[in-house]
């Protein structure tokens, strides 16, 4: 795989706290320049993310309930609305983990499908966070994810115990239909943390650190 190919398979990411007005715009430059798949960041950024990458093909995505989940399905569903409205391609948002850790399968379902049908014809990931579930918990999350109509599943937010790890990934992709793909994000800081992610099969890779992994490709 060439950089190229690598670069278009990443969500460039910038999701901290503090970020600025002139940090998002330099992210997006960067996902510009070497033709990321989209930039990541939080709904406040939307709006200027929106407006950095109009000329360009780069997508702009965003998180919901993020980063604990833990937000009302009907609060999710109004803030993938109100992102897709201000500018938002793709939505990755957070499972209600307290709900999977329980069991009530039906509430996680639920959940994930009212951001689906807010989200309308745009790509929805549905963060897992792996770090937190037994590999049972992993494939109930990845079958309500694929019955309530996503896209993708993700296997962290960056922001848990623990990011991406091969082993996930398979299982992930094990446990989705065709139709669906798997992100892997959260602790890939380098060329080498990346491969054995793709190796095992994720299609998209979240990291804000897509430079220095770049720069790791040989050519």
């Amino acid at each position: 795989m060439n950089k190229k190919e690598l670069a278009g398979m990443m969500d460039h990411t910038l999701l901290k706290a503090f970020s600025t007005p002139e940090e998002i715009i330099r992210i997006c430059q960067e996902a510009d320049e070497i033709g990321a798949a989209s930039v990541c960041v939080n709904p406040t950024n939307v709006e200027l993310a929106a407006q950095q990458l109009k000329d360009s093909p780069v997508k702009v995505c965003t998180v919901i309930g993020f980063p604990l989940g833990a937000n009302t399905s009907e609060t999710k569903a109004f803030e993938a609305k109100d992102a897709i409205e201000k500018g938002a391609d793709e939505v990755d948002m957070v499972v209600n983990i307290g709900a999977l850790k329980a069991g009530d399968l039906k509430k996680v379902e639920d959940d994930i499908k009212a951001v689906v049908d807010a989200s309308g014809d745009k790509l929805v990931k549905v963060i897992i966070e792996t770090c937190y579930l037994d590999d049972d918990e992993k494939v109930q999350a990845c079958k309500a994810a694929a019955n309530a109509g996503a896209d993708f599943v993700k296997t962290s937010t960056g922001f848990g115990t623990g990011g991406a790890k091969p082993e996930d990934v398979k299982l992930m992709k094990e446990s989705i239909p065709d139709t669906m793909k798997v992100k892997a994000s959260g602790g890939m800081r380098k060329y080498k943390d990346v491969v054995p992610n793709l190796e095992a099969g994720a299609d998209r890779l979240g990291v804000s650190a897509s430079i220095d992994i770049l720069e790791g490709v040989e050519e």
